[in-house]
């Protein structure tokens, strides 16, 4: 053996061994689940373990073999999480499917993972049948909820873990295996697959744990309101078991009330969801009183969209405190996230916000870079550049899409498609998504800028802000708004407010009011149809 080698023991990083822990240290903290009903059920890890170990006996029997997809249909709830754990355990891959797709879509990325096996909601049979002639699962099993018997011809969930014996050794998981996979959305094309190991998994969780990240530990009560099938649960459930914190899950219950209760029932202490379910939770806060608060102050990772400044103003008053996060699905998600350092700590308000506002600084073991058509981009807070990234949770590749490999550079950055400028420190602005600047005049203009400035007057809910082809100008933007319940506000008194930040050329030349904007999938501002709706609007001359 050479002198150079290290003499430190070669032990795996599995998502096995995170719950092998929480099921020995943390066996009677509660996981927590409001299901589809309403209804209440309560668990905790040492059940989660033992049921999801009985899952990967099954799965075993039922021939399931190192790297095979497994899919699931299904909310947010103890019976996800155990499959979470319970196919990575396996050594299989957990493929989580969207279930807001469009059925013919849901089928594409079914088939093109190679899914062999699926495990459903009741409540979402429907959404299953009207796919489930163009895929080709070779077994299903169904978890049962409370409510009216639902008819099918599929297998019973809890009959299935019961044949388990507990007397089947697992195969052994090696940390680089495949552990989990999900699919982008919003992407030209078809999606594309991302297939996480357990390694980048459990350093991704390590990272999130971490004090200058999120902070989870066993003292907190985690409540999951992202999607599960949206890239990969923000990471959170594999976190909360690593820490041995109580894990709250809602269901399909989102709505302002539904999830305002849970959470101070609960008293949870961190979550995270897309700005959309905060908009409106902050809607429901006001409803019950200007100062009410939840019983115990609770952190926010936020992501998927910036969050305007003013909701991390609004939310704070409410004792909700954002930590603003960026990542994708590449990502595993999360990639960098914006906490005010040490010398920040004495600026004045607005300058903390601001900062707050920004998508911050690069999580250890991850690296950024912005890059134009010069090269690369100065770190002086100004000039623009496509972000570029990669890390120890980065994918190197999309599944069997060989045809995308320009989305990584020659020596291995991830494209993101995000434009972004980084100032001296470090810290990172996105000032657009590449497809979304307006280009007016040989100028670049901000959609999110302008998006996130409308959405801080008092009378608006939500903006979008396009870019629509100009005959003069190359594109100008167009405004569309939905205002508050009960608002009123004119296009011109919402263009004397930007008019206050932003300079005349930059101010939108139009505006559209409507009830709603289009989201995606996963509650994202779905810039695509706003172009495509007004892709013939007529400016006035």
């Amino acid at each position: 053996m050479s002198d150079s080698l290290h003499t430190m023991m070669d032990y795996p990083l599995t998502l096995t061994a995170l719950l092998e822990r929480a099921g020995q240290y943390f066996a009677d903290k509660e996981v927590v689940s409001r299901l589809p009903d309403g209804s209440m059920h309560r668990s905790n890890w040492g059940q989660i373990k033992d049921r999801a170990l009985r899952m990967a006996e099954c799965l075993l029997a039922a021939g399931l073999k190192k790297g095979d997809r497994v899919a699931t249909l299904m909310w947010n709830h103890y019976a996800h999480l155990e499959c979470y754990f319970g196919v990575p355990a396996a050594g299989g891959v957990l493929h989580p499917l969207n279930l807001r797709l469009h059925p013919d879509e849901i089928a594409w990325i079914a088939n093109h993972a190679q899914d062999r096996f699926l495990i459903v909601d009741d409540v979402l049979l429907p959404v299953l049948q009207k796919f489930a002639a163009k895929v080709k699962f070779e077994r299903i099993w169904v978890v049962k909820h409370p409510g009216p018997p639902s008819r099918h011809e599929y297998e019973d969930y809890e009959a299935w873990l019961k044949e388990a014996t507990g007397q089947v050794p697992l195969p052994a998981i090696q940390e680089n295996d495949g552990a989990s996979m999900c699919y982008t959305s919003g992407t030209t094309g078809h999606p594309k697959g991302v297939l996480y190991s357990h390694r980048t998994q459990v350093l991704h969780s390590m990272a999130q744990a971490m004090a200058d990240s999120c902070a989870v530990s066993q003292h907190d009560v985690a409540l999951l309101a992202a999607p599960m099938f949206h890239a990969n649960g923000w990471g959170l459930s594999y976190t909360a078991a690593m820490v041995g914190a109580k894990y709250v899950l809602p269901g399909p219950n989102l709505d302002a009330e539904s999830l305002l209760d849970l959470i101070a029932r609960e008293g949870v202490t961190v979550t995270c969801a897309v700005p959309t379910v905060w908009l409106a939770a902050l809607a429901g806060m006001e409803k019950r009183g200007p100062d009410w608060r939840p019983p115990r102050d609770v952190r926010i990772l936020c992501g998927g969209t910036a969050p305007p400044e003013s909701l991390i103003r609004k939310l704070d008053h409410h004792g909700f405190h954002v930590i603003h996060s960026w990542g994708m699905t590449e990502t595993s998600p999360q990639a960098t996230v914006s906490l005010l350092r040490t010398k920040s700590l004495a600026w004045p308000e607005d300058q903390q916000y601001a900062v707050r506002s920004k998508q911050g600084w690069p999580l250890p073991l991850v690296e950024v870079r912005t890059c134009n058509e010069k090269g690369l981009a100065p770190w002086d807070g100004e000039t623009m550049g496509e972000l570029e990234v990669r890390g120890a949770w980065v994918a190197a590749s999309y599944f069997n899409a060989p045809e995308t490999r320009d989305r990584w550079t020659a020596d291995g950055w991830f494209r993101t498609g995000d434009v972004a400028t980084i100032d001296p420190d470090g810290c990172i602005k996105l000032v657009d998504r590449s497809k979304d600047l307006v280009k007016s005049g040989g100028e670049w203009i901000s959609s999110v800028d302008l998006e996130n400035m409308l959405m801080s007057h008092p009378a608006v809910r939500e903006a979008g802000v396009v870019g629509v082809h100009h005959p003069k100008w190359q594109e100008r933007p167009l405004a569309v708004v939905a205002l508050k319940d009960g608002a009123t506000a004119t296009a011109d008194e919402l263009c004397a407010f930007l008019g206050t930040k932003f300079a005349k050329w930059q101010l939108p030349d139009g505006f559209v009011f409507v009830h709603d904007l289009p989201h995606t999938s996963t509650g994202k501002l779905l810039k695509t149809e706003l172009r495509k709706k007004y892709a013939e609007w007529k400016w006035q001359t």
